[in-house]
């Protein structure tokens, strides 16, 4: 207990080597036996208790281990390096003093616990390592060669297969798309398509109530047979027409000289009345002829008159002509609107324009539609690929050149087609808000231009071809 107090109070030297410790079992040992009086391993008994019990230099581990000492000064270096321990440097006459100190207490060291042994044993496993690194390097060597010309293979094929190629993966398919809506309005009857129906070009796709319409077609065809009665009375008003004017000018004429000869009697007659004398007449008789032949004279005028006025007989005529072709006319208006009573009937119907399949239906039986509403789509039978090149990819490019199709959807389906036509302006060109270039600072970036690429074969009627997939085309340049 002394000395393991004494040995606690003493401070701690950080000069002393941690070799200077036993291991704990050796040490545990040691003492145990010296204490009981039994030689130990170096045939000395207790007399050297006291010299053993001396307090000395050394401190126990904070962490109730005893530092382990090493036969080589090289690696008990490197030991203390590796695990952090800067509480001793390494100091190998100190090490040799205290270990002829207490030489005596420590056990015996085996043959092969020499320090030439043991590096020996560190020359043979670092001999072993790089006799192991060395059968190692040529595999490492091949594989590094392999990789490298895997690499170099890959790039050549690549190169290969993509010389005097365009291809995309900006591509999409295209096709018409025709937007059915009805041409009047009307509450829905009947629907006779459902979605994705393929229908033909005059299949009926839904009806609408055509009551209101049969009823204005019946309006029109009273409102023209009434027209043409009235035209065909005209008509022959006309006829009348060309009969009665020459005759009425006849008539007018023959009053005339009924009134001219009425006149020369009447002049006659008051000249002779007034030349007889006073005597011989009287005044009534002078009076009667005087007025007779003034009356003469106005009925003269008058027959000349009504020459003047019959006169005009082929206007007369043109004129009843004329009224036939106005009442003609109105006959034709109301055919007009017949006919479009009749459109409205048929339109009723709403029919398939084109031949395609029935998508975007959004029309019930019951709905009301207003003429113009856009109620489904047909996807048509035409169908292509419009394939967004970069501008820097269009070199060498032109219509009729070949191009190989293939499908994200069906990866095994084999499309072949050629370049129909390049657009002629960039997509940003012809977007709602153009690049507005000449403002503000400028960064280049490439534009892309429609390619129309029309599918010459390989489509397959189970596999339909939706629009606006995914396709990578590739033209072949050369």
């Amino acid at each position: 207990m002394t000395d393991d107090a004494d040995s606690r109070s003493r401070p701690y030297d950080r000069s002393r080597s941690r070799r200077d410790y036993l291991d704990v079992g050796s040490g545990a040992d040691d003492r145990g036996r010296s204490r009981s009086g039994a030689p130990d391993a170096g045939g000395r008994r207790d007399t050297d208790r006291s010299e053993r019990s001396a307090p000395d230099d050394r401190q126990p581990r904070s962490d109730g281990y005893r530092d382990i000492e090493y036969d080589d000064p090289a690696e008990d270096r490197r030991r203390r390096t590796s695990s952090g321990d800067d509480r001793s440097e390494y100091d190998g006459s100190d090490r040799h003093e205290r270990n002829g100190e207490r030489g005596r207490d420590r056990k015996p060291k085996r043959r092969d616990d020499t320090p030439e042994q043991g590096s020996n044993k560190r020359d043979a496993g670092e001999d072993q390592d790089a006799n192991k690194r060395k059968k190692r390097r040529p595999l490492v060597i091949g594989i590094a060669a392999l990789v490298v010309l895997l690499m170099i293979g890959g790039g050549l094929y690549f190169w290969l297969s993509t010389r005097g190629k365009a291809t995309t993966d900006d591509a999409y398919t295209d096709g018409n798309i025709v937007t059915v809506a009805p041409q009047v309005a009307g509450q829905v009857v009947a629907l006779d398509v459902t979605d994705n129906q393929f229908v033909r070009k005059g299949d009926p796709l839904f009806r609408i109530d055509p009551r209101q319409y049969v009823y204005r077609q019946e309006q029109a065809q009273g409102q023209l047979d009434a027209n043409k009665a009235q035209v065909a009375n005209q008509k022959l008003g006309v006829e009348i027409a060309r009969k009665n004017f020459p005759a009425a000018l006849q008539l007018a004429q023959a009053n005339l000289a009924s009134a001219r000869a009425n006149l020369a009697l009447q002049q006659a007659n008051y000249d002779r009345q007034k030349s007889l004398p006073k005597l011989a007449t009287t005044q009534q008789d002078v009076d009667t002829t005087a007025s007779n032949y003034q009356q003469a004279k106005a009925q003269v005028e008058q027959a000349e008159a009504r020459v003047v006025q019959a006169m005009p007989v082929q206007q007369n005529i043109g004129q009843s002509e004329q009224q036939v072709d106005q009442l003609q006319g109105q006959a034709e208006q109301a055919k007009g609107q017949l006919d479009q009573a009749i459109l409205n009937v048929e339109w009723s119907v709403v029919r398939a324009p084109q031949d395609g399949w029935v998508t975007k239906r959004n029309v019930n039986v019951g709905d009301y539609l207003t003429a113009g509403q856009q109620v489904m789509s047909l996807v048509t039978t035409d169908a292509w690929i419009t394939a967004n090149y970069k501008e820097t990819e269009l070199d060498g490019m032109r219509p009729g050149q070949q191009v190989t199709i293939t499908v994200d959807a069906y990866p095994d389906l084999d499309l072949h087609g050629h370049v129909d036509s390049i657009q002629r302006g960039s997509g940003s060109k012809f977007s709602a808000f153009p690049a507005e270039n000449a403002t503000g600072n400028f960064i280049k970036i490439v534009q892309r231009v429609p390619v129309k690429i029309v599918i010459d074969s390989g489509l397959r009627k189970d596999e339909p071809l939706p629009l606006g997939i995914s396709v990578e085309p590739t033209v072949l340049l050369k």
